[in-house]
């Protein structure tokens, strides 16, 4: 009874969760309340502090983790099978689609602003987001090095790194002018660094 109970529990809070990441989406976190997450929810008030004692706050923080899981999640399959050119290009188009349908309002960078961006929590996610996502990365290079596409001589780790900060780079500056074309930049000059490591080299 315990355990279907605790299934059930987790599901609740999983369905706060999400609901409370479509109204932040819709509304904006500044014009959020939980009013209007219970709404959409269908949660009572003991019910919402029953899952989050924090209050807001702690809620926030669980919706920038569900928001951090999907900027990964939009990037599969490709992200999780990068063993030819041919998927990196199609990974590569699903990352600037995916931005370019995001605009100028990114749902996790808004979250941070509103609960701080240097609290333990939120630099955990943050950190954990980008660890997962730069070591996706380097598993595809090393996927390439298995098929004899670029030289297993290739520093991977140090690569990705840098392919992400390009990437990051780009999404900031998209963000600001609403330009994609720093992006594109730096996810075809990451792949072309790639392409120009050859199996023979040295």
């Amino acid at each position: 009874m315990s355990e279907a109970v605790t299934v059930k529990g987790r599901a609740t809070r999983a369905r706060i969760v999400e609901g409370a990441a479509e109204v932040l989406r819709e509304q904006g976190v500044a014009f959020t309340t939980l009013d209007d997450i219970r709404g959409r929810t269908g949660t009572s008030k003991s019910q919402l502090f029953h899952y989050f004692p924090a209050g807001k706050d702690e809620l926030l923080l669980a919706v920038a983790r569900f928001e951090a899981d999907r900027v990964l999640a939009d990037q599969q399959p490709h992200l999780g099978r990068l063993d030819s050119w041919e998927s990196w290009q199609q990974w590569r188009d699903v990352v600037v689609d995916r931005y370019e349908r995001q605009g100028d309002h990114c749902p996790l960078a808004s979250l941070f602003l509103q609960v701080g961006r240097d609290r333990p929590g939120a630099r955990a996610i943050v950190t954990e987001l980008m660890h997962q996502w730069q070591g996706q990365l380097a598993r595809g290079m090393r996927a390439l090095q298995k098929n004899g596409l670029v030289s297993p001589a290739l520093d991977v780790d140090r690569v990705a790194a840098a392919l992400l900060a390009g990437i990051q780079g780009g999404v900031t500056i998209m963000m600001s002018t609403g330009d994609s074309t720093h992006l594109k930049a730096a996810l075809d000059t990451g792949i072309d660094h790639l392409r120009a490591a050859p199996p023979d080299a040295a």
